[in-house]
């Protein structure tokens, strides 16, 4: 396995995030080290809160929620993914498979020897996340998720919506930036083949705009964001942030060759009947059937992938019943950069309400 590690002059002077790295060598499967990042902030006897990150973003998305965390007591652990941020970054599509990602992530867990977690992950890191827990349900005390799934396609998708999304995958044209967020925006009536948008636009955009997509999402449009767009329309530059939060999500990918990992995921995310990781999801849905330890969602109400994606958990996990669920109003996908006063107080009411339990 080939594997790029992003130099450290790429990390300094990033605003808002002064943390020491801590770092943790696993073995991939091939028996190549990979070494992973992590935050650890806070008292190491406060309750912890397991932090984790989804696609495009890294730990630096935690940088509003980590000292407002560690103010009420907990100590906040942030990994960066595999191929996000500080951690290292194989550089070939399918050393990314979900299991691929799930087994590297709990060999970190169980290395770090980790226990009574509080649980929070959003996209990515909640489907990672989840199924870390449904391994190691024993190091896991209570968990809180907005705006991820666990996601798992039946028989019913329709064959030529089957057949559809894997001749769009194939053959049609790279969707622009534009047709991809359009196509997003109807991911509720027809998930499959909406997302799809997203899947090939990140797999066949090799300088993926991370850093220009995470400024939508963290701050909106701006007049800076609508410049930039202007002059890659125009074919003048690329697609570039113009703010230092856009640049900060933009430091771990010092030139495409790193983007490995936010281009390959979408396209891992189980969305047809015949994807490989289906049989475990469904296991890992059998451990949360019966999983009746404190589990609250708190999902935005105007994510165009994930909204109304509560309800399979509300209606299949015992441990919701009874919890304060939250909706985010206007938190959009990246509810970390717009909502986390509000995301902390709900992580910090549910460990208090619920410690000892």
């Amino acid at each position: 396995m080939k594997v790029l590690r992003t130099p450290d002059e790429c990390f300094t002077s990033l605003p808002g995030f002064p943390y020491e790295p801590q770092y943790t060598t696993i073995k991939a499967e091939d028996g190549t080290d990979l070494r992973i990042h992590h935050v650890d902030e806070g008292p190491k006897d406060g309750p912890t809160v397991l932090c984790m990150h989804g696609q495009p973003a890294w730990s630096y998305l935690y940088r509003k929620m980590i000292p407002r965390l560690v103010q009420e007591g907990m100590r906040v652990i942030a990994p960066d993914l595999v191929g996000y941020g500080r951690s290292d970054k194989p550089a070939a599509r399918e050393d990314y498979s979900f299991q691929r990602q799930v087994d590297w992530m709990d060999a970190w867990l169980a290395q770090n020897d980790f226990s009574n977690l509080t649980f929070f992950g959003q996209d990515w890191g909640g489907l990672i996340g989840l199924r870390m827990v449904a391994d190691h349900g024993d190091r896991f005390d209570r968990v809180v998720i907005s705006n991820t799934g666990l996601p798992v396609p039946t028989d019913d998708v329709p064959e030529d919506v089957v057949r559809e999304v894997k001749d769009f995958r194939a053959n049609a044209k790279t969707p622009t930036l534009i047709e991809m967020g359009r196509a997003l925006q109807n991911v509720p009536g027809k998930p499959a083949s909406a997302f799809a948008y997203w899947q090939k636009f990140c797999w066949e955009t090799e300088d993926l705009p991370i850093g220009f997509i995470m400024s939508m999402g963290a701050e909106g449009p701006s007049p800076g964001l609508a410049l930039s767009f202007l002059l890659h329309w125009l074919g003048v530059a690329p697609l570039r942030p113009r703010s230092v939060v856009g640049c900060a999500y933009d430091a771990p990918f010092p030139d495409p060759s790193y983007k490995m990992g936010p281009r390959a995921m979408p396209s891992y995310v189980p969305t047809l009947p015949d994807d490989p990781s289906i049989e475990a999801q469904e296991k890992a849905w059998a451990f949360f059937e019966s999983f009746d330890k404190p589990f609250v969602c708190a999902f935005a109400d105007d994510d165009p992938v994930t909204k109304g994606g509560a309800r399979p958990f509300l209606d299949r996990i015992p441990g919701t019943r009874g919890q304060a669920h939250a909706t985010l109003p206007s938190g959009g996908h990246f509810v970390q950069e717009r909502c986390p006063a509000e995301l902390v107080k709900i992580i910090v009411d549910l460990i208090r309400s619920t410690n000892g339990q």
